[in-house]
C-alpha cells in the first residue's frame, strides 16, 4: 500500500511493557496511560513493533497486506479472543526495512503470512483504537545478546525522521512463575526493585553501556529467566539514536513481579 507523506516532527522510539493480555480490556493504570499516549505523540504514518512474542533466528518483518490478529495465549476470558485489530500491513515498508537491516550486516527476512501477536496489538489497541495506522512487526532473537538488539535498533533509528514510530514491546521485568496472580496491586517484590531501579537509572542517565550490562544487575535472572521480554527494550534504546536518554513515561508494578515501565528514547 502507499503510505502518506512522512511526518514533520521526529518521533521518539518507545519501550512499552505490555504485561498480561488483559491489558487490552481491563481498566488499569497502565491501560489508562496507553489510552493517552497515542494522542501525545505526533501521528505516525506507520508503526514498527519489535515484539517479545515474535521470535526468529534472523530479523523477520511481517509483510502481509492485511495481517491477522493472533491470539497467542491461553486460559483468559472469552471476550479477549474475540478482539480484532484490523490494521493494514505495509509490505513496501517491510521490504525497505529489511534492506536497511541487511545493509547493516543483519540477515533480514520478510514473512507475508505472519500476523500481529498480542505484544503488538494489545498496546496498539489502547494507543490507536481506530486501527487506522499501518503496522509492521519485527522479531527478536532470545539466543542473541542485548548488544545485538541494540545494534538492530541503531539501524532503525533513521525511520524516526520518516514518520515511523519504532516501538519495543516487552516487559521491564517478566517472571510469570513468581507472580501473585490473586493480587493485582501487590507491592513489588524486593528482587524486582533491586533489578529495575538501577536499570531505570542507567536508561534515564543515557548510560547505554550500563543498561546493556543487564546481567550484572542484582537478581537479573530472577527478573528475566528468559530474555525475549527484555530485548525489545534494547531495540528501542538503539533506535533512539547515538547518545539517547530515556524519559520515563509510566511506571507501575502488577502482581508483585510484573514491572510495567514505559520509556521514550531520543538523543535530543
Amino acid at each position: 500500500m502507499n503510505l502518506p507523506a512522512p511526518a514533520v516532527h521526529r518521533l521518539p522510539s518507545l519501550f512499552l511493557s505490555h504485561g498480561s493480555p488483559m491489558l487490552a480490556i481491563e481498566d488499569s493504570p497502565t491501560g489508562r496511560f496507553l489510552d493517552r499516549l497515542g494522542g501525545l505523540l505526533p501521528r505516525p504514518r506507520a508503526i514498527l513493533v519489535a515484539s517479545a512474542h515474535f521470535t526468529h533466528a534472523h530479523p523477520t518483518l511481517t509483510a502481509a497486506p492485511a495481517p491477522e490478529t493472533i491470539h497467542d495465549f491461553g486460559g483468559f476470558p472469552a471476550p479477549l479472543y474475540q478482539i480484532q485489530y484490523p490494521s493494514a500491513g505495509a509490505p513496501a515498508l517491510a521490504r525497505d526495512i529489511a534492506g536497511r537491516l541487511n545493509a547493516a550486516g543483519f540477515e533480514a527476512h520478510e514473512d507475508d503470512h505472519h500476523g500481529l501477536d498480542h505484544g503488538v496489538w494489545v498496546p496498539l489497541r489502547r494507543m490507536y483504537p481506530a486501527s487506522d495506522i499501518p503496522v509492521v512487526a519485527l522479531s527478536v532473537n532470545p539466543s542473541q545478546s542485548a548488544g545485538w538488539h541494540y545494534r538492530l535498533g541503531q539501524a532503525l533509528a533513521p525511520l524516526r525522521d520518516e514518520g515511523i514510530l519504532v516501538v519495543g514491546s516487552g516487559g521491564f521485568s517478566h517472571n510469570l512463575r513468581a507472580l501473585d496472580w490473586h493480587h493485582t496491586q501487590a507491592n513489588a517484590y524486593p528482587w524486582v526493585t533491586a533489578f529495575t531501579d538501577p536499570l531505570r537509572a542507567a536508561l534515564l542517565d543515557g548510560n547505554a553501556a550500563a543498561a546493556l550490562d543487564w546481567t550484572a544487575l542484582p537478581h537479573a535472572a530472577q527478573n528475566h529467566p528468559t530474555t525475549e521480554h527484555l530485548y525489545p527494550l534494547y531495540v528501542a534504546l538503539g533506535a533512539g539514536g547515538e547518545g539517547a536518554k530515556g524519559r520515563l513515561l509510566h511506571r507501575d508494578v502488577e502482581m508483585g513481579g510484573l514491572a510495567l515501565d514505559a520509556f521514550a528514547f531520543d538523543a535530543s
